[in-house]
Parts: structure tokens; sequence; C-alpha cells
């Protein structure tokens, strides 16, 4: 069976164009089935969030005695939630470490399993009240129906890891109505390149899963600012120091999200079972009598802040409110993503910031607006490190596309400030923890399992500029092909790489990382 999908690679390879067209259909149906998937998602949760606020709406109206059913429906939930993340722990959390971890060789995903458990599990948690988001589960979920399809039509491994990204990049699309955002995204922070024959998948994939969502949702972006004015160049001096501020709370966030967890594995004595998740859903249900605004992912807040001038003091207390139940509910490991609670949590802390700007008169009250906007993109930007997805994002979801020179700014300088605090990107680091808790790490996994693994040639990198021959390959790891372009180079020992080839290598699974460290970007 291994050397029948090996032979299939071969052909690919020696049939470029023809396997082009092949995963072009393939991301079709990838956004297609996605965004199928992803707009029931959508639908389930809005009906889940109308049925919260009609429950609270009664409780005020006087009818209390509805208040013991809701709370013993709240606890019953949990104990669903357990169930499934114990049937499923693939489907527990965002979803988007697990994609991260399946497309680099390191975890392995029960496709339709994972899609039923996320999806069902996604609606039970978000529309409960837990501050999660939408967003990583649909990249999960649309991720998921790539696999399926790849299995479904018996592909390689290599091609599964494209119809994966295609996938994500479908889901992310379908989430936030945002198809470029999607492919950005899938690209630099799931697949980490840019080849072609990815490039095209994940755009078909993230374009027909838009397409489709837009049939149900309309064409509107998802936060509703009205049109925004643009920014003066002097204006510019206040965006630095909104990355600047962002780039602190996205660190803050991403260490506070971190100790959460840390702090819930400490507490498997009574924070065990069904009691992990019944804790965020009791604290929900108090919430809902006292500050309803922080439950579920935060879209309507969001829409809220652009159309609202929100007191001081009541930001003040939204912003720590959101933080700290944010942390409390993605700590428990229920399904459901951290995306849209940190774009609502960048929203807030840019309110206050431009009520501090407009007190102190360093800022016109026309540009408050702006300033959430900037500051959306800035705090996704620190806590992803992302900052071009984080630009590209933004402008989709507020329509802002006359501020992408502001945006790019802004989400730099947050990157910047994040990185020299020495943060890892959230995913990332949210990946390691998974892996360390089923005993893998980068190398190791898999020994002795073999597939082809692309590679792009980056500048400076040990790679760049060598003869085949120079190089200190993996011990039988074996360069099959080279793509320049649209040229196909027939690899021999005088054959020099040049930056941008993409390489195509049979080796064994735990070596993926040691061919990565030597195509990566330096100074050799």
């Amino acid at each position: 069976m291994e050397k029948q999908k090996l032979s299939k690679v071969y052909y690919s390879l020696l049939h470029w164009h023809d396997f082009r067209m092949k995963l072009f259909v393939e991301g079709i149906l990838s956004g297609l089935f996605a965004g199928i998937i992803i707009v029931a998602f959508r639908f389930l949760l809005e009906k889940a969030e109308s049925l919260r606020a009609f429950v609270y709406l009664s409780f005020q109206a006087g009818k209390g005695e509805l208040m013991i059913l809701w709370f013993l429906g709240l606890m019953s939930v949990a104990y669903i939630l357990h169930w499934i993340v114990t049937i499923e722990p693939m489907a527990g959390g965002s979803g988007i470490p697990q994609v991260k971890g399946a497309i680099l060789g390191m975890m392995k995903m029960q496709w339709l399993r994972i899609l039923a458990a996320k999806f069902f599990g996604g609606v039970l948690a978000i529309g409960a009240g837990l501050s999660l988001g939408r967003e990583g589960p649909s990249i999960q979920l649309g991720a998921m129906v790539g696999q399926g399809i790849s299995r479904l039509l018996g592909r390689t491994k290599m091609e599964e890891r494209y119809l994966l990204t295609s996938g994500a990049s479908a889901g992310l699309s379908a989430a936030f109505n945002a198809p470029l955002s999607g492919v950005i995204f899938s690209l630099e922070e799931l697949h980490k390149n840019f080849s072609p024959a990815v490039l095209m998948s994940a755009i078909t994939a993230a374009v027909t899963a838009d397409v489709v969502t837009q049939q149900f949702f309309g064409y509107a972006p998802v936060f509703r600012f009205a049109k925004l004015p643009d920014l003066p160049a002097y204006y510019f001096v206040i965006v630095l120091m909104v990355g600047l501020t962002m780039g602190i709370l996205g660190a803050v966030f991403n260490v506070g999200l971190l100790k959460t967890l840390s702090l819930y594995e400490k507490q498997q004595n009574w924070l065990k079972g069904p009691r992990k998740a019944a804790l965020p859903l009791f604290t929900a249900g108090l919430i809902g009598f006292v500050l309803p605004d922080i439950l579920g992912g935060g879209n309507d807040l969001v829409n809220q802040l652009a159309g609202t001038q929100f007191n001081f003091t009541i930001l003040v207390v939204l912003l720590l409110g959101k933080f700290f139940f944010t942390m409390l509910s993605y700590g428990s490991g229920v399904p459901g993503g951290i995306f849209l609670p940190m774009l609502v949590l960048g929203a807030l802390g840019g309110g206050l910031f431009s009520q501090i700007m407009v007190y102190f008169g360093q800022m016109d009250a026309m540009y408050m607006m702006n300033m959430i906007v900037l500051s959306m993109a800035a705090c996704f930007a620190a806590v992803v490190k992302a900052p071009v997805t984080g630009s590209v994002l933004i402008m989709e979801m507020t329509g802002s596309f006359n501020h992408l020179l502001p945006l790019i700014l802004v989400s730099m300088i947050a990157y910047l400030v994040a990185d020299i605090g020495k943060v890892k990107p959230v995913y990332e680091a949210l990946l390691n923890r998974s892996l360390r808790a089923q005993g893998k790490a980068y190398t190791g996994l898999n020994p002795g399992k073999r597939q082809v693994i692309e590679l792009v040639v980056c500048m400076g990198s040990q790679l760049d500029k060598k003869k085949v021959k120079q190089i200190n390959w993996p011990h039988q790891a074996l360069l099959i092909s080279i793509k320049r372009g649209e040229e196909e180079l027939l690899p021999r020992g005088d054959t020099r790489l040049a930056t941008g080839d993409y390489l195509y290598i049979l080796a064994e699974e735990n070596q993926l990382q040691a061919l990565r460290e030597l195509a990566a970007e330096g100074q050799w």
C-alpha cells in the first residue's frame, strides 16, 4: 500500500500540471462542503444565542421558576461536553493547533468523528454562553472536510496536507466572510509555505466557501462599522502607540492563557470529569444576570462598540470580565476557539485607549472607531504573531479597505512588541503543550514511516546556492524532484539549488523537522 501511494506521488510530480488541476477541483469540493457545514454551524449558534437571550429576558420578566431548569440545563451541557471530549480528545479546544499538528505530520485525526464532535460540541459550548469563538472550530471543521475528501478519494499524504490546508482556508472564510484572510492564515500560520499547488487549492476552497456562506448570511462584513474617515498622516504617531499598547495586551493574553491551562491541570483533584466544564458554565449562568455582553464569542459586543460610545468605567469592566471569563472558558478544554474573543479584547482595549487620548486632547473623537479597528488587528498580530493575516482579516471583517497601510503598520508594531517580549505564537505554544501531553516532540515521530515532503528553499538557508552533493541530508532521505517556477529539474549531484526552489524529498516522518531546518531562512 505504501509503495502504491509513493508511486502516485511520483506520477503527480511527473504530471505536475494535471496534479494542480486536480487540486483545483478538490479545492472546490472542499470549499463547497465546508461552506455548507459551517453555514449550519453558524445558524445553530445564532439560534442558541437567541435562546439564551430569551431565557434571561424571561428571568427579568419575573419567570424565576425557569432559573432552576436553566442551571440544570447548563450542568447537563457540562456532562455532554465532557463525554464529547472524552470520546474524541482532538475535538477539544480551538482546533487550530490540532490542524497545525496534522499538517506537520505530528498528529493523527479521524476526520468523521472529529467533524461530528466539534460541530455539536462547539454549538453547545458557545451557545451556552462560554467566551469562545466559532472560528477555531470552523477551521477544524473545514480541515476535516478536506481530509475526508482525501481519504475517500484515496489520496497520498502529500496531497492530504494540501487538502487539510485548503479545508482550513475554507473554514475561516466561511466563519467570517473573509476569503482572502482564510487563504493567508492557512498558508502563513498552518502550511508555512506558499507553493503554487497549495495556493491554488486554498484560494478555490476559500472563495467557494465564501460564495456558499454569502447565499445564507449576505454580503455585509461581520463587524458593522460605518464608513471610517481616513486617518491623517500625523495620526500615525498615535497608531504606533496603539501597536505598542496592544502588543502588551496580546502578550498578557498569551501568558494568561497558558497559565490558566496549567492551573486547570494542577486542580485535577476537584476539577475532574464534568466539573471541569461545569465551572465555567455555572459562571456563565451567573454572568448572564450581571454582564451578559461578555457571554459567547462577542461579535455583538464589537458591533455595539461600533455604534455606541461606552462609558470608560463600563469599558474597563467589560475588558476585565471578558479577559478572565475567556481564560476560564478556554482552560476547561471544551470545543471552542480564542480567535473572536481576542478580537473583542482588542476592540475593548482600543475603545479605552481612544477615550484616554480624547480626554487628554491628543486625538479628535471622530477617529475613535478607527482606533478600535486598528486595535483588533494589533491584538491579533501580537497573540498569533501573524501580522499579515491580522491586517487583512480586520480589513475584510470591517470593510475598512482604505485602512490597509495603518493596519499593516499597527500589526507590525504589535508583533515586534510581542517578539521583544519573547512571547511565543499562541497556536504554536498550544500545539507544543498538546504534543508534550502525548509524549511527543518535533522529532522522533513515526520513525520508519516514509513519505514525500515538500520544502521551499529560503534565502540564506543551508540549501541556498549549494550543490545537492554538498548538503548534509538526513540519513536515507532522497531528493526526487525540484520545481523551479514551471520548470522541473532532475536532481543530480552537481545541481545547484536556488532561493524559491520547491523540493520534493522522500524521507521518514521523524526527519521532517531536520529538513525544515535545512531549508529555513538564515545566514550561512
